[in-house]
């Protein structure tokens, strides 16, 4: 507690400001007057420490719960805390550090047992008003005519007691926010645990129940990158799977880095009734952990029902899912428990590398071929130039102009005439220039198996091609 000073108040019109040798010896009695009062109280500091853990059970809830629960550990606070707030009325300068860092103990060590702060604060100011009220009452009994002089200090010990009452504020919310980085740490370890299919089968029932994921439900996993330059507030803002449970999880360690999403399918997640655990920020990046919140709000919020049952595959993923044009998603197929979420991860990195450089979403199941091809991208690249070759090797203009005919053709299934309407030429133009690409690749358009290492050669080059 700091020194006692006398509060100094505005005189009164007509009165006389009491000369200072006056003021200053009624300050010297008003502080004897406390100390004599604090003296006793601390005599009788058991029965002090006992009538405060009554009240606090007849008048706060929690603190009730608290004692329940270990009596002994909410004694012992009280008794110390107590102890060194009595004594700093009698010496000050010796022990207002020890009752500032006993405060601060008692903040930390309730906001790390889940006591509410504000039964903290009126647990301290209750502590405070007892300890004001048992001064006045032993003054009252044992010097009656002293007793108006607490009045020169009592401005004092309540300034005192809110000194100490915003110690535990800062201690509590202290606490608070290191006790949330580790839960937001341990979860984010979790979900990277999952992802990189490192979790262990004895470690998956706690993993399910911190995540708010059922261990045997179905899953697929979305991995979502914007071209570099956007920032990580774009990705939560822009991407959006309607009516889906999705943990997402933002990873800066892998190549290009991006955003994963744990997406739930069917299943019974734990706490049926909350959307899910973890944070707000979206997109995860590497400081807050991951966030299980249905995307795009569900059913209501767009007419569009809840995606979850049996029957939801990966492309009703894609269906449902809402993104820039730049954007590049990779969708998994649908695995079968938390255990899988590993293999998900890694096929839905195969999904990304097989959506186009401009952007646009690969269900991986649709786009297999792609897939082989980007999974060996130096057999693709091998392959696009034993059969691509001669083509690529055309003027620039020319060679374009080569290879977005041919891929327009086999986009169309081999229609010449659909293949012209979507070039803005005449069909006999196509035609003209396919019996060009057979010449020069040697490869028959006629011949199934020759259309098959021409559509591979074709994905290689696009896909793999710096």
């Amino acid at each position: 507690m700091q020194h006692l000073v006398p509060a100094h108040g505005r005189p009164l019109p007509g009165s006389r400001t009491p000369a200072p040798a006056v003021r200053a010896a009624v300050d010297a009695e008003a502080l004897a007057v406390l100390h004599r009062a604090a003296r006793a109280l601390m005599a009788g500091l058991p029965e002090l420490t006992e009538r405060l853990m009554t009240l606090l059970r007849e008048r706060e809830p929690a603190y009730r719960t608290a004692m329940d629960a270990d009596a002994e550990s909410v004694r012992d606070e009280v008794r110390r805390s107590l102890r060194l707030n009595v004594e700093s009325l009698i010496r000050p300068g010796e022990l207002r550090e020890a009752a500032r860092r006993c405060s601060w103990a008692i903040g930390r060590a309730r906001a790390d047992r889940g006591l509410p702060l504000d039964a903290l604060l009126r647990a301290f100011r209750l502590g405070g008003g007892m300890v004001w009220q048992e001064l006045v009452d032993e003054t009252t009994r044992r010097q009656p005519s002293d007793a108006h002089l607490l009045i020169h200090v009592a401005a004092d010990v309540w300034n005192f007691v809110d000194e100490h009452c915003a110690v535990v504020v800062e201690a509590y919310r202290q606490t608070e926010r290191e006790l949330m980085w580790r839960r937001e740490n341990r979860l984010r370890l979790m979900t990277a645990a999952l992802l990189d299919g490192t979790a262990r089968i004895a470690d998956l029932p706690a993993t399910a129940a911190a995540l708010g994921l059922p261990e045997q439900g179905r899953y697929a996993v979305v991995l979502a990158r914007l071209p570099s330059g956007r920032t990580f507030a774009d990705a939560w803002g822009q991407v959006r799977l309607s009516g889906l449970r999705v943990l997402w999880y933002r990873d800066r360690d892998r190549d290009g880095g991006g955003s994963y999403g744990i997406v739930l399918l069917a299943g019974h997640p734990h706490d049926e009734g909350e959307p899910g655990h973890g944070h707000e920020t979206g997109l995860l990046d590497t400081g807050p952990g991951p966030t299980a919140a249905p995307e795009g709000g569900g059913p209501g919020d767009d007419g569009r029902p809840w995606a979850y049952g049996l029957d939801v595959d990966a492309g009703e993923i894609a269906r449902r899912l809402t993104a820039p044009p730049v954007a590049r998603i990779g969708v998994s197929p649908v695995v079968e428990g938390l255990a899988a979420i590993g293999d998900a991860r890694r096929l839905a990195d195969t999904a990304l590398r097989a959506c186009p450089r401009s952007g646009g979403t690969v269900v991986l199941e649709e786009h297999l071929p792609a897939a082989l091809v980007v999974s060996a991208p130096a057999l693709g690249a091998a392959l696009a130039e034993r059969v691509l070759g001669p083509l690529l090797r055309l003027d620039p203009s020319d060679r374009d102009v080569m290879l977005e005919t041919l891929t327009a053709w086999l986009a169309c299934d081999g229609s010449a005439q659909r293949a012209a309407g979507r070039l803005y030429c005449h069909r006999n133009t196509v035609l003209n220039r396919l019996r060009r690409c057979e010449q020069l690749t040697g490869r028959s358009l006629s011949r199934p198996s020759d259309v098959v290492e021409l559509s591979l050669a074709l994905a290689a080059h696009c896909l793999l091609d710096p």
